[in-house]
């Protein structure tokens, strides 16, 4: 019987040099923003030799790379003036990650405004993706907080997945767990693979991250493993049922995300 390859372990990393980044940490992948994650600016290439030149470097160190989108994005909200820059922000980043050879862009899932009915931000959201053909894997990704998210909960998760699924190609639409932000989301870990494939499918990266604060506690705040309230062998159960790359975004820099992997390395079978 031939052995399952390796899980792919990497980190989110300064987009200035990812490939030192990826060596002081043992990764076999990383993750970064182009440009400020706060900002409706475009996307920026930091690395000093440019963006054809980042992604010769990434491979030949044989390093996968994912970019995530700003966090301000928000392709769901009724509110226009954030909705359309948010829709061309999306695809700008996605343009330019491409470019770099990444495998996919992350983005969250967005919210609706207080008094909006949660189907308005599962319409737009078809919506964006009826008006863009990316040009690599959108990743949509769980969030921690907020009655009005599009994908803290399972249920709201599945409600937008079905619409997707009815009226756009989901050839080019994924998925990404975060363990923090489902543990602080109010989603219990045990089981959690196989609930979050039952509605999409698949799981194509996992951002393994322990939580400084407690179970549904809505707060997206990253520990070290072992240092915040999730136990450090569901996040590795996770980890192992999904098979999919997986994304320390952790602090602590080059130690902490490098000893992040390391314990990852060593708990994983193979």
């Amino acid at each position: 019987m031939t052995a399952a390859p390796r899980l792919r372990l990497g980190a989110h990393v300064d987009q200035a040099d990812p490939i030192a980044e990826a060596a002081a940490r043992g990764a076999d992948l990383v993750q970064f923003f182009l440009g400020d994650p706060q900002g409706y600016k475009g996307p920026q290439v930091q690395y000093a030799d440019g963006p054809d030149a980042l992604r010769a470097a990434a491979e030949g160190a044989g390093l996968d790379v994912y970019v995530h989108a700003p966090y301000i994005v928000n392709v769901a909200t009724s509110n226009n003036r954030i909705r359309i820059p948010s829709r061309k922000l999306l695809e700008a980043h996605a343009t330019a990650a491409a470019g770099l050879g990444a495998k996919g862009l992350i983005v969250h899932g967005g919210h609706v405004l207080k008094d909006d009915d949660p189907m308005v931000g599962v319409e737009n959201w078809v919506k964006t993706f009826e008006r863009l053909t990316p040009p690599l894997p959108i990743l949509i990704e769980n969030t921690a907080g907020g009655g009005n998210a599009m994908a803290r909960r399972l249920e709201r998760i599945a409600r937008l997945w079905e619409a997707l699924e009815d009226k756009v190609d989901m050839s080019m639409i994924g998925f990404c767990l975060d363990t923090c932000h489902a543990h602080a989301g109010g989603e219990e870990l045990l089981g959690l693979v196989d609930r979050v494939k039952a509605i999409t499918g698949r799981i194509d990266l996992v951002h393994a991250n322990d939580s400084r604060d407690a179970f549904d506690s809505g707060a997206d705040r990253h520990a070290n493993f072992g240092s915040g309230t999730i136990d450090p062998d569901a996040i590795v159960a996770v980890v192992q049922a999904a098979g999919a790359p997986v994304v320390c975004e952790t602090p602590g820099g080059a130690e902490g995300q490098g000893a992040d992997i390391a314990f990852l390395r060593e708990h994983l079978p193979g």
